[in-house]
């Protein structure tokens, strides 16, 4: 089996879990270890698939998008009802990209996260 998962990092880990949480509905699975005030590693499900995330840790490499000034890669996300979901994470604080539209055999939309990150957000069509 082959697995891979995202690893996030973010300006404010904290402020990060709150957000996933209301715009996609992850759950914290208790693995979390914090070190001088930040999170250097906490993990999420979203549907149950994993997401990791931390704070900022230059001396380790990493680098939050705000401080290097734009996102490096994008989140592709599958959901139930893209539209729904979509209109969550905007609501949550997320900044609109591209609305969901029809494209092939799947509804896509893009938006990109209060920590600069992109998302884009798909279900597929009936």
């Amino acid at each position: 089996m082959t697995t891979i998962t995202p690893y996030l990092t973010v300006h404010d880990g904290r402020a990060a879990l709150e957000f996933y949480a209301a715009a996609f509905g992850a759950v914290e699975t208790g693995e979390r270890y914090e070190e001088g005030g930040r999170i250097g590693f906490a993990a999420l499900t979203i549907d149950g698939a994993p997401l990791y995330l931390s704070d900022e840790a230059h001396e380790y490499g990493a680098w939050a998008p705000r401080s290097v000034g734009h996102a490096t890669a994008a989140v592709a996300l599958d959901v139930a009802d893209v539209d729904a979901t979509y209109v969550r994470a905007v609501t949550a604080g997320a900044t609109a990209d591209r609305e969901p539209e029809d494209q092939g055999d799947e509804r896509r939309g893009w938006l990109v996260d209060p920590f600069g990150h992109r998302w884009v957000i798909s279900s597929p069509l009936p």
